[in-house]
C-alpha cells in the first residue's frame, strides 16, 4: 500500500454538459416523486449543439412536462445566450410506461421486518462508501478541495465579480500525500470558458481566477498553495467557449466526480436519474452514512464499505470493509458492527432516510441538488446518509471484548 504520493481529482461546474444532463434526470425524478412518491422513473439524457435528447420510462400518476423541466434547468445553469439558448433549443422526448409491477407496489413505513427481509432485490451491483478525515466533510481532500473551486467559479459569475464567464467550468486539485496523510497542495488547474471567444485576455482571466476563486477558496483552508504549487488557468493557446454548443453531455458520465474523485472505488452505475428502487442508487448512500459513522466513531481515519448486492436477495451478499492499515480495530469486526446495526435492504433504506417523501418535502428539488458538486460529503444540503448518529453506538461496542 503507497503511504507516499499525489493524488489529483476534478471538479465541474453545474454549466459542465454532461452535469446539465445529470440535473435534467434528477430533476424530471424530483417532478415525478413531489406528486406521487411511489413513482417510478428513470430518466437520461443527452446534449449537444441546439439540441436536448430525453429518454425516459415511469409508471407514476402523475402529470410532468418533460421539456418544460428541461429547460428550467437549462435556463437556471445561465444559458441563455446564442450559442445555447434555452429556450430556442430543440427538446426531443422518448417517452414510455413501465408495466405494472406488483414487487415495487409496497409501503416501506408500514411493512414489518419480516415483510422488509421477504422483498427480493431486483437489480446486482456492487457499491462502495467511503470517509476520511482529511475534511470537516470527512472526504478525502482533493475532490473537496475541486468541488469548492467550482462552486466558487460560480459563485463569480452570479455575483457578477467575474461577469464575463459561461457556465461551463472544470477544476483539478493535486495533493501531495506523506503517509497517506495530505501535507501540501501540488498543483490546481482551473478551465474557465467565457461567454465569447475572448471575452478579457488570459492574462487578465488568469489574474481573476487567482484572486476572486483561488484565493478565496482556499482561504480558511489549514493547507494552501505555496510557492511550489503549479496553477495553472487554461493552460492551452486558445481562450474557449464552453457549454453544449462546444462539447456535448450525457447522464451519467461524472461518477467519480458524484462520489469520491477516485480516491476511494465507485460502483460505475450512475446515480442519477432514477428513482429510489434502484439499489445501485441508495445503496451506495447507504455504504456512505456506514463507512462515515465509522470514521466519526474514530474507529478508523479512512474507511471504504464495500456491498455487493444479487437480483432475489433482500440483503447484500457480501459486506466488506478496508481501513487501509488505519483500523483501531479488526477490519471484520468492524464489518460486523455494520451488520448489527445498519439497514441495507431496499425497503429499510427507503424507510430510514425516507428516500420517496424528500422531493414532496423540499420542493426546491432533492435529488437534482445532488447533481453537482457530489451525492455525498455535502455540508450544505441536509442528507440523511451524511449524519453522524450511529458513531457513538459505534465507539462504544468498539471497546467490548470480543
Amino acid at each position: 500500500m503507497k503511504k507516499d504520493f499525489m493524488f489529483t481529482s476534478m471538479s465541474v461546474t453545474e454549466g459542465h454538459p454532461d452535469k446539465l444532463c445529470d440535473q435534467i434526470s434528477d430533476a424530471i425524478v424530483d417532478a415525478f416523486l413531489e406528486q406521487d412518491p411511489y413513482a417510478r422513473i428513470r430518466a437520461e439524457c443527452a446534449v449537444s449543439t441546439s439540441i436536448l435528447f430525453v429518454s425516459a420510462r415511469f409508471l407514476a400518476q402523475a402529470k410532468v412536462d418533460i421539456p418544460y423541466v428541461a429547460r428550467k434547468v437549462l435556463n437556471q445553469a445561465g444559458y441563455v445566450e446564442e450559442d445555447f439558448d434555452a429556450n430556442s433549443c430543440a427538446v426531443l422526448t422518448s417517452l414510455t410506461e413501465f408495466p405494472p409491477d406488483d414487487l415495487t407496489m409496497f409501503h416501506e413505513k408500514e411493512m414489518s421486518d419480516e415483510e422488509i427481509e421477504k422483498l427480493p432485490g431486483r437489480h446486482q451491483v456492487t457499491v462502495f462508501g467511503f470517509a476520511c478525515d482529511h475534511t470537516p466533510a470527512l472526504m478525502p481532500l482533493p475532490i473537496y478541495l475541486a468541488h469548492k473551486l467550482a462552486k466558487r467559479l460560480i459563485q463569480a459569475k452570479r455575483r457578477k465579480i467575474i461577469p464575463y464567464l459561461s457556465p461551463d467550468a472544470a477544476t483539478q486539485v493535486g495533493v501531495e500525500f506523506k503517509d497517506r496523510r495530505p501535507v501540501r497542495i501540488h498543483s490546481i488547474t482551473v478551465i474557465a470558458s467565457q461567454s465569447r471567444p475572448a471575452a478579457v485576455s488570459p492574462s487578465r482571466l488568469a489574474d481573476d481566477i487567482r484572486q476572486q476563486v483561488i484565493d478565496v477558496a482556499f482561504a480558511d483552508e489549514a493547507i494552501r498553495p505555496d510557492a511550489r504549487t503549479k496553477i495553472y488557468v487554461n493552460p492551452v493557446d486558445h481562450i474557449m467557449v464552453g457549454g453544449p454548443a462546444v462539447h456535448s453531455g450525457l447522464t451519467g458520465r461524472k461518477n467519480a466526480i458524484d462520489t469520491y474523485g477516485e480516491y476511494s472505488r465507485q460502483s460505475g452505475s450512475a446515480l442519477s436519474g432514477k428513482d429510489p428502487l434502484r439499489i445501485d442508487r441508495v445503496g451506495a448512500y447507504a455504504a456512505r452514512y456506514a463507512a462515515k459513522n465509522i470514521v466519526a466513531a474514530g474507529l478508523a481515519q479512512e474507511c471504504e464499505v464495500q456491498l455487493s448486492y444479487s437480483i432475489g436477495r433482500s440483503r447484500p451478499v457480501s459486506i466488506q470493509v478496508e481501513t487501509f492499515a488505519s483500523g483501531k480495530i479488526p477490519d471484520s469486526k468492524i464489518a460486523k458492527l455494520l451488520e448489527k446495526h445498519f439497514e441495507f435492504r431496499l425497503a429499510g433504506i427507503l424507510r430510514d432516510f425516507n428516500l420517496r417523501f424528500l422531493p414532496a418535502m423540499r420542493p426546491s428539488g432533492f435529488y437534482r441538488k445532488l447533481a453537482a458538486y457530489g451525492h455525498v460529503g455535502r455540508l450544505d444540503l441536509d442528507l440523511p446518509w451524511e449524519v453522524n448518529d450511529k458513531a457513538p453506538l459505534l465507539a462504544a461496542e468498539a471497546e467490548e471484548p470480543a
